[in-house]
Order: C-alpha cells, then structure tokens, then sequence
C-alpha cells in the first residue's frame, strides 16, 4: 500500500490504468469535490468524492475535450480514459501536465497577459458555448443570489457595503463574453523551470463570460503584476469584480449553480472582508 494514497483509491488507480505503477503515487491536496491521485509523468486521476460530482464528471470531460482540441497555445488534461464507476464514485484520468505553479506574489506581467489574451481571443465556436452550459439550476442570476442571500446575512457593518460592491459591477458596461477559466492561479496554471507556460489545469467552473474575471483570478501573482499584464479598463473591471467579496468566491454563483451551504459561503465572505478591509478598490 502507498504510503499517501489510501488502498480504495489506488485500487481504482490501478483499475482505470492496469500495467501503470503506482509506486510514486500521490494524493493532490485535499478537494473537496474530488480526490486526484497524480502519477508523475504519466496522468492525474480524478475519483468524485459526492454523487454530484459523480454526476457532472461526463461533461466535465467533455469540456476538457472541447477546450484541449480548440487551439489553446498551451496544454489542456485530456482525458485518457472513460469515466468510469466504482460503487457510487466515478473516476477518470487525464493527461499529465508538466511545470509546476508559481509562489503566490511572483509572475512577469507579459507571460500573465499572453494566457490571457489566448483566453480572451479564444472563439467561442457553438460547440465550445455548448461544452460550457452547465445544466439548469432554476435561472436564478447571480446578482439575485447575492443580494437576496448573501448580503442580508453579513453582520450589519457589511451589509451597505456589500450592496455598493454590487452595485458596482451591476453598472459595469457590457463586454463580449470570451472563454473564462474562473479558477486560474495557484497550482491550476503550471510553468516550466525557464518560465515558459506549460498548460492549465482544471476547467471547472470555465464559463462565457467578462474576460477581466480572470484578470482578477490572476491576481494570485500579484495586483501589480495583473496591472503590467492588461488594459487600464481590464484592470479596472478586475478589481471592480475582485471588490464583490473576493473573486474566488464571486465565481462560486457566476455561472447560475445554487449556494448548498449560504452560511458557510457567507462565513468565508466575511473572513474576506476582514482581512482585506483596507485593500483599495481601484
């Protein structure tokens, strides 16, 4: 048994890819949607951790397949087998990436604006808009989930300002949607050793949408380093966004899914709020 990775899943590791070793395997951090259990140089196995995510990991496949054959000037996980069930949890691999994340805080503004002028520029071809459409969840809008069940739950201090937050982006005037990954940063965009970029990991809240939500998202390498890589509009859309209670949080309702848990969702908002009470808006 290794040593990280638990027996049931290395049992379905070894399943999915019969003849791979598994000695170097091991877990990816701790999702809470799925486990991936990496084989260095070989593939990354995403086993769902809830039946919902059992459920969405067909069409998260499909969008990858889509996203990877669409003409990206980096790597896209492909997937290399079906998905397949093991009791009530699904499980596929994908392609191995090379590189690795940057520090939080380090990147060079002209490598961060060309991922994402790819982005931006990527034609949103039917077949792709059709890969992105997540499945209906009742056609609430985002702003209605923020305003109706988020900000009446902050503590009271937070309340007014959240509304001006929003109001904020309401009145953003209206860009063409383009591909949005929604999740980039971190360990999700990997670089080579000599800096180059080597491929972006996990696609799944990518949406159409405004591109400068991925400006911000990059704000991971540093707000500086995101004002070298844009436009001074894209930029100040992107804190715009950022300001709505963190884009990392904003992106969770962008793309219609309902909240399970507003409270929890609510909790972490205003952990955000605290910490970064003093960060300039603009």
């Amino acid at each position: 048994m290794n040593d990280q990775v638990p027996a049931d899943l290395l049992e379905i590791v070894e399943t999915l890819l019969p003849g791979v070793a598994v000695g170097p395997a091991r877990l990816a951090g701790h999702g809470n949607i799925h486990h991936v259990v990496l084989l260095p140089g070989v593939a990354a196995v995403r086993i769902s951790r809830r039946p919902a995510a059992a459920e969405a990991l067909p069409r998260r496949m499909e969008l990858l397949r889509v996203i990877a054959s669409a003409g990206l000037p980096f790597a896209v996980p492909e997937p290399l087998t079906p998905v397949a069930m093991f009791g009530d949890r699904a499980a596929v691999a994908v392609s191995w990436i090379d590189g690795a994340g940057l520090p939080e805080g380090q990147g060079d503004p002209a490598k961060i604006g060309e991922l994402l002028g790819a982005l931006r520029e990527l034609p949103l071809t039917p077949e792709l808009r059709a890969a992105l459409a997540a499945p209906s969840e009742g056609g609430r809008c985002w702003a209605d989930v923020l305003a109706q069940d988020v900000i009446p739950r902050l503590p009271g201090k937070w309340r007014d300002e959240g509304r001006r937050r929003l109001d904020r982006a309401l009145v953003l005037e209206p860009v063409a949607d383009s591909l949005v990954h929604a999740d980039l940063g971190g360990e999700n965009v990997h670089w080579t050793e000599d800096g180059k970029l080597a491929g972006v990991l996990d696609w799944d809240l990518a949406m159409p949408f405004d591109p400068a939500i991925d400006a911000a998202c990059m704000a991971w390498h540093g707000w500086q380093n995101v004002r070298g890589a844009v436009d001074r509009e894209t930029y100040r859309r992107a804190r715009v966004w950022d300001a709505v209670f963190g884009v990392e949080h904003l992106v969770a309702v962008l793309n219609g899914r309902p909240l399970t848990n507003a409270d929890s969702y609510v909790a972490h908002i205003v952990a955000w709020l605290e910490r970064d009470a003093d960060r300039p808006l603009a």
